[in-house]
């Protein structure tokens, strides 16, 4: 493969994102696709872990695929802020001088990567959705276009580092090897007062109760427009109960302020990627394909039979969705010996 890399730089990144003691899953998602893109360049794999007490988390980096970690710590950097963590990155990145850096489209993710192309002065390709390496030797960033209805392929040639942020679910996490070695670089950033504008006072994780975590669930079972009316969404709560999963959205729902944003699935939602995902009255509009169709199953239940997400589904039940969903409850919980349903909601108007 012949290389087009200015000479110098060198080697893939990944920012290592840490929280409350743990990897988040978009930087283990992103470990496994940046393995395969490393390999492909026949370069080491190197991942960038700032944070206070985390040094236990960089040996788990390693045995998701990781050949060498930065560990960066101070008590600064404990919990997410802009500046610190721009700071770390910028100042390894000119040391080390590799040739792609790699961020999940966390919100931290976000925000670290659009302010550290503008410190180093390169490029970045936001949410993308797959990566590939051209013959020439650059990272291809793919991401949606024009709504979902198209994809672009970036490519960043007169500058390096090459960065991109990837989506959450996009990448299948790797498997974690025990027996993996790598290894551990302890770097020195100096952090001053001067560098922090802000002071994280206390951390509250947000109540899964007041905003349902659709990243993570096995089951989602999703509603669109075609539920008529934001009360219609307790048939999808039932259901999703039944199931033991969580419930979500479509853009519709969301922007009419049926529902959440947290729990908005598409192009300008999160990307899911669940054991089973039951789409109710959504039609399947590309923007929301975009989000959920990696998912392990597709049941789709839609009053039109020639709608779009029959195309990707696996199971389709075309009917009433007023009929339908009861009478599934219904069985399942029979099924499983439980209690009858408890009285569900009339067909909106």
């Amino acid at each position: 493969m012949t290389s087009a890399v200015p000479e110098g730089h060198e080697g893939v990144w990944v920012f290592v994102e840490a929280r409350r003691g743990t990897l988040r899953d978009v930087s283990v998602q992103l470990i496994g696709e940046a393995r395969r893109i490393a390999d492909r360049k026949g370069t080491v794999l190197s991942g960038v872990l700032p944070g206070w007490g985390v040094e236990g988390l960089a040996q788990q980096a390693i045995e998701y695929g990781l050949d060498r970690v930065y560990l960066v710590e101070d008590p600064r950097l404990e919990t997410y802020t802009s500046r610190p963590y721009t700071k770390v990155m910028a100042t390894l990145i000119r040391k080390h001088r590799p040739e792609i850096v790699l961020f999940g489209a966390s919100k931290n993710g976000r925000d670290l990567g659009g302010r550290l192309h503008a410190v180093i002065d390169t490029g970045l390709a936001a949410d993308c959705v797959r990566f590939d390496v051209t013959p020439e030797g650059y990272l291809d960033m793919i991401r949606p276009a024009f709504g979902g209805r198209s994809l672009a392929h970036i490519h960043c040639e007169k500058h390096r580092p090459q960065m991109a942020s990837a989506r959450q679910n996009v990448f299948r996490p790797p498997l974690r090897d025990p027996r993996r070695t790598g290894e551990v670089v302890q770097e020195d950033v100096e952090i001053t007062d001067t560098d922090v504008d802000t002071r994280v006072v206390k951390f509250v994780e947000t109540p899964k109760h007041d905003v349902s975590k659709i990243d993570d669930a096995r089951i989602l079972v999703a509603g669109g427009a075609g539920l008529g009316d934001p009360k219609n969404f307790v048939l999808l709560e039932d259901l999703a109960r039944v199931l033991g999963g969580e419930v979500a959205a479509s853009r519709k729902p969301v922007d009419a302020g049926w529902m959440p944003k947290a729990v908005q699935v598409g192009q300008t939602g999160k990307t899911v990627r669940p054991v089973l995902y039951v789409a109710v009255g959504i039609s399947g509009a590309v923007q929301h394909l975009a989000g959920m169709q990696e998912s392990g199953r597709i049941v789709a239940i839609n009053s039109d039979p020639k709608a779009a997400i029959f195309e990707i589904a696996d199971y389709g039940i075309v009917g009433d969705l007023f009929q339908v969903v009861p009478e599934l409850i219904r069985r399942l919980r029979a099924a499983r010996g439980a209690e009858a349903p408890a009285e569900l909601p009339a067909a909106a108007p």
